[in-house]
């Protein structure tokens, strides 16, 4: 069971177009610093503080922006982070629904053993590493591909335009390097 890729991107459209009708811009990093500031708060009691004025905290970053992640931190059922619990949950209903990859498929990928040979630890290896680089890149963008590009781009930023460009300029030559074979 394939999405045809034009209803998938019509569909795309639309679930952008009413998150920022009904809420704000689709962007997802930022979670990432909110669960990790929810699990260093469980740790440290005193990392998030409720005040007169909101909310602050011990940590420079989460007290930024008026303390509006301090708060997330503190209320971590709100929007943005239910969108990201829903994003895997619909990844994964999605896989089911089309009869998921067979057990090979998950544990080590054709592509990846064309090119790196049958060792799954260094698939999980390379998936780390890449998947630290652009979440660092997204942190240190201030945002992430689904914020600058998909929405940017949404919104017709000029911003979301050249951050697309960069991205496949750089994307595209790396995955040719990467997956020669295949």
């Amino acid at each position: 069971m394939t999405l045809n890729w034009k209803i998938g991107g019509v569909a795309l459209g639309l679930v952008f177009f009413l998150a920022v009708l009904l809420v704000k811009p689709i962007g997802v990093s930022t979670q990432f610093v909110i669960l990790d500031g929810i699990i260093a708060d469980v740790v440290n009691p005193d990392l998030v503080t409720k005040t007169d004025d909101g909310y602050t905290s011990t940590n420079a970053y989460l007290a930024k922006s008026g303390g509006k992640y301090a708060k997330s931190v503190a209320n971590p059922l709100n929007y943005s982070f239910i969108f990201v619990i829903a994003m895997m949950v619909g990844a994964f209903l999605s896989a089911m629904m089309r009869g998921g990859n067979g057990a090979d498929e998950n544990k080590l990928p054709a592509i990846h053993y064309a090119n790196f040979g049958d060792t799954p630890i260094k698939r999980y290896a390379i998936a780390f590493v890449g998947g630290f680089i652009v979440l660092y890149g997204a942190r240190l963008a201030g945002g992430c591909t689904s914020g600058h590009m998909m929405s940017g781009m949404m919104q017709t930023a000029l911003s979301g335009y050249i951050f697309a460009a960069g991205a496949f300029a750089a994307a595209v030559p790396v995955a040719m390097m990467m997956y020669k074979k295949g």
